[in-house]
């Protein structure tokens, strides 16, 4: 009996820890963007022990109008991609979890080694294609990449759960008349919601925070929060450390929410096919 509370108090205690290690540099930031510059400096810092001020969240809005753009583009851009990964990852995973050839085998690995190769790889041979379809500046050239990137890790996560999905559920169906389209959506996509929503996370969280692709390939009209960002960091007068934290805050808000809500289904798609029955 000591010793199942000895190893409940340990992890207990390493949870704890590794919430602080997680959370810290989200307080810091969130806290600083309250702060005057003054108390942002402080030795030893003021964590809660300092009077709060919106004044950096003011100036942040005032004097950089661009970065409410960026987190429009940000926007378009994130659910955009999601939706395109979404759609033909369950394509995809149907195929692979249905149908077996050596020829799809092949592919399916062959997704798993260009998922390996570092995104900064292929930029060079896309600028040719990018100005070919004159895609320079564009939400839609994003999108594209974005879904391109994660289409592989979102294809096996769902192939994961529709393996799952009896096939004669399909078969009852197509005795009916259901053609494949409404199996797709009728049977498939409602079973395999749970893996659906995991692979959408990880599509988010990449897409909205994502810099360098929307680095080399926008310049204004699709340029999205993350560059704006950087900009704040750059300006000729200084870093205004309080209005890059606000900022830093307000890009942050929306997709921590978004973690926290789901983070129930993350689990379900890092877990999934670990157990069978």
């Amino acid at each position: 009996m000591f010793e199942r509370y000895l190893i409940l108090g340990v992890r207990s205690i390493i949870l704890a820890l590794a919430v602080i290690w997680s959370a810290f540099p989200i307080f810091m930031v969130v806290s600083s963007s309250f702060k005057t510059p003054i108390d942002i400096f402080a030795f030893p810092p003021k964590f809660l022990a300092f009077t709060p001020t919106l004044e950096n969240y003011r100036m942040l809005f005032r004097a950089w109008p661009q970065f409410v753009e960026g987190l429009w583009n940000s926007l378009i851009v994130t659910v955009g991609a999601t939706v395109l990964t979404a759609v033909v990852s369950l394509a995809a995973g149907y195929a692979y979890s249905r149908f077996k050839s050596r020829w799809l085998t092949l592919s399916a690995f062959s997704m798993i080694f260009l998922r390996m190769l570092p995104p900064v790889v292929v930029t060079i041979p896309l600028f040719p294609v990018v100005n070919q379809f004159r895609l320079n500046d564009t939400h839609a050239l994003l999108i594209l990449l974005y879904a391109a990137f994660f289409v592989s890790l979102s294809t096996w996560i769902l192939k994961t759960f529709i393996d799952q999905i009896p096939r004669e559920l399909e078969e009852a169906a197509e005795v009916e008349g259901a053609t494949l389209f409404q199996r797709l959506t009728r049977i498939i996509l409602p079973l395999s919601v749970h893996g659906m929503v995991a692979a959408c996370v990880f599509v988010v969280v990449f897409a909205w925070n994502e810099y360098m692709f929307a680095l080399i390939f926008t310049s204004s009209e699709a340029k999205t929060a993350p560059l704006v960002l950087a900009e704040i960091t750059g300006t000729l007068e200084g870093v205004q450390w309080g209005v890059l934290f606000a900022a830093a805050s307000v890009q942050l808000a929306p997709i921590l929410v978004f973690v926290l809500i789901v983070q129930k289904y993350i689990v379900i798609g890092l877990t999934a096919g670990a157990v069978k029955g």
